[in-house]
């Protein structure tokens, strides 16, 4: 008999199995090196290296390896009509974690560590009991609450994350609601001759969806009624933290810095990231551009909240229309996070050409990004050489950018070549996880 050479052969399972327990071994042994054991799914305290910027190298890539096993394991033994099935199915899970969210099903919870009867957990949400109770358990299925006995549940490692308080609620919520919106439309405006080929926000899929661009869906009635706007920035801060904003003053050498040092952080925001850097870095002046609604909203919060740093001049917040105006000129630093992913070439080119002509030739400028292709070391075989399932957000992202804004994730390559154009030379790729820093110097 001939053996289909495409079969998955046992060695390939075996060195799967191999693979994902020699990955265990790494992660218990690392935990172990802090005096910590990985914690238990049915925990509701935080553990040590929750996250992303408390993760050695070591760890984050056995993590990753483990995500990518598993997956493919399970892949490469189960029906190929189930996994496809299940994988068509996907949009329940976003679908419910927005009912849950809307409901704070995990606030009601967190007084209840023993977990509440289906019938209290929807009289206090005000949802039906049935239904409540159908979606909770199908989330429990996916290891998302648990059900401590017939119709009793209680939040769990990953329910925990959907507090109200907590950021990465705002982010689930935004991304199973009106992102998800837009995603339905993806084949209509892929489809469509007018949008295929267009990389006008106009004629994005979530464009399609909610008939405005994005940001023009945030100042619409719709989206201020629905508190999108407020959902919005929480879903922000919820990004930083899942990507690892704290690990700026990590993977750049920001201690080498004298003292005094400014740093424009330009498309900031509230200042989130550059705030936590100065925590860590004193030294550092922080300069925050944004669009003036945008600073003003920063202004108060951090006028109110953190007054040592904007009373002692080691912040300040100044407008700005990146793609008009350039940012205060002779900045030691330039500091662009997560920006450029919302725009296609022709305008990145324009806020890079704006950048450039505040920039001195002792200047430096940074992009931190997510990098597709980022020379991250390569999977094991018989994995997927960029580890699949473990790095999969990074493909999802960049689909996120098409379905927002018609743009993209870029390989390092990419944000090399648009920065080039204008004026910047490529010095070095500081590794930074999920969020790569990359430094330029002044051509």
């Amino acid at each position: 008999m001939t053996l289909d050479p495409t079969a998955t052969r046992a060695e390939d399972l075996n060195a799967l199995v191999g693979i994902l327990s020699n990955a265990v071994n790494i992660i218990t042994a690392e935990y172990a090196k802090e005096d910590h054991v990985v914690p238990s799914l049915d925990s509701t305290e935080p553990g040590p290296f929750d996250a992303p910027e408390n993760m050695s190298a070591v760890l984050s890539n056995a993590v990753r390896t483990v995500e990518a096993a598993c997956a493919q394991l399970s892949f490469a033994v189960a029906s190929p009509g189930h996994v496809m099935t299940n994988k068509s199915y996907g949009y329940y899970e976003p679908s419910a974690l927005l009912v849950v969210c809307n409901a704070k099903v995990a606030d009601i919870l967190l007084s209840k560590p023993d977990g509440m009867h289906i019938s209290e957990i929807a009289k206090a949400s005000g949802l039906d009991q049935g239904k409540l109770g159908r979606i909770i358990r199908m989330l429990v299925t996916k290891h998302c609450f648990r059900e401590v006995k017939p119709d009793v549940f209680a939040n769990n490692r990953l329910s925990i994350k959907l507090l109200s308080t907590d950021p990465v609620s705002g982010l689930v919520a935004h991304m199973a609601d009106e992102v998800q919106k837009g995603a339905a439309f993806f084949n209509e405006a892929l489809s469509d001759p007018k949008s295929s080929h267009s990389s006008l926000v106009t004629d994005t899929s979530f464009a399609r969806a909610h008939g405005c661009a994005v940001f023009d869906y945030y100042e619409s009635p719709e989206g201020k009624k629905r508190l999108d706007v407020k959902r919005f920035s929480q879903a922000m801060v919820g990004w930083g933290a899942v990507t690892g904003k704290s690990n700026l003053s990590k993977a750049y050498p920001w201690s080498a810095c004298r003292p005094g040092t400014t740093v424009c952080d330009v498309g900031g925001g509230n200042g989130h990231v550059t705030l936590d850097l100065v925590r860590s870095m004193p030294q550092l002046k922080i300069i925050v551009q944004d669009t003036p609604s945008v600073m003003e909203q920063a202004k108060e919060l951090w006028g109110k909240d953190k007054s040592d740093f904007v009373h002692s001049n080691s912040v300040r917040f100044e407008a700005i229309d990146f793609l008009k105006d350039a940012p205060v000129a002779s900045c030691d630093f330039y500091y662009l996070r997560h920006v450029l992913h919302d725009w296609p070439d022709s305008e990145c080119l324009k806020i890079l050409q704006n950048i450039r002509k505040a920039v001195q030739l002792s200047n430096e400028f940074v992009l931190q990004h997510a990098v597709r292709g980022s020379g991250v070391e390569e999977a094991p075989e018989p994995l997927l050489p960029n580890f699949g399932m473990g790095r999969v957000r990074l493909y999802q992202q960049d689909m996120n950018m098409m379905n927002l804004f018609h743009s993209k994730e870029r390989t390092l390559q990419e944000f090399i070549g648009i920065s080039e154009k204008c004026g910047f030379r490529f010095v070095k790729l500081w590794d930074g996880g999920e969020s790569s820093v990359i430094e330029f110097e002044v051509i």
